[in-house]
């Protein structure tokens, strides 16, 4: 045989083996569901599986995924750009094992469900805006810097904030 025809049919059998690979990944990694909406891509890392547990069960669930309140809704530019980025990072944290007992939310993730709560609760958070000079607040934090959860502390997500929280949450459990 010649030379030229050995490398070609190397070079042919090492791409056809790399594809097979980067399928077989792609399909156990379960990497196409991180395009959809569905709130089960969000727990194919068993890390997540209390966060999606307490929102199963809290006043969420039957009108908000986790991609309504964690991504953006104003583009799908910003919408995959920040989905991309969290992807990355999740995955290297997971991957590395560099993530905490308690899992807390970056500053740029928190300013997005911060505004996302105020796009889905316009009509109250107009009003509280309106009323601001009313509330009782000791701590002297400029009203604008507050987080809604830092009253609605439970929302959406319970009191459950670590892995250990919910420990015979083995598995995903349908509730609807």
């Amino acid at each position: 045989m010649q030379t030229g025809k050995i490398v070609k049919l190397s070079a042919l059998t090492a791409l056809v083996v790399a594809l097979v690979m980067f399928g077989y990944l792609v399909d156990k990694s379960k990497a196409l569901s991180y395009l959809s909406t569905d709130p089960k891509a969000c727990i194919n890392c068993h890390v997540m599986h209390t966060q999606y547990a307490t929102w199963q069960h809290s006043s969420h669930a039957q009108r908000a995924t986790c991609v309504d309140c964690h991504l953006p809704q104003n583009s799908l530019i910003d919408k995959y750009t920040a989905k991309t980025r969290d992807g990355w990072n999740h995955a290297f944290a997971f991957t590395a094992n560099t993530f905490a007992q308690n899992i807390a939310i970056s500053d740029n993730a928190a300013s997005r469900v911060q505004k996302n709560c105020i796009g889905c609760h316009a009509t109250l958070t107009a009003t509280l805006i309106n009323n601001q000079d009313r509330y009782h607040d000791f701590t002297n934090t400029p009203q604008t810097e507050r987080k809604c959860w830092d009253c609605h502390r439970d929302v959406p997500h319970g009191k459950v904030r670590s892995l250990s929280s919910t420990p015979y949450n083995l598995g995903v459990r349908e509730i609807y």
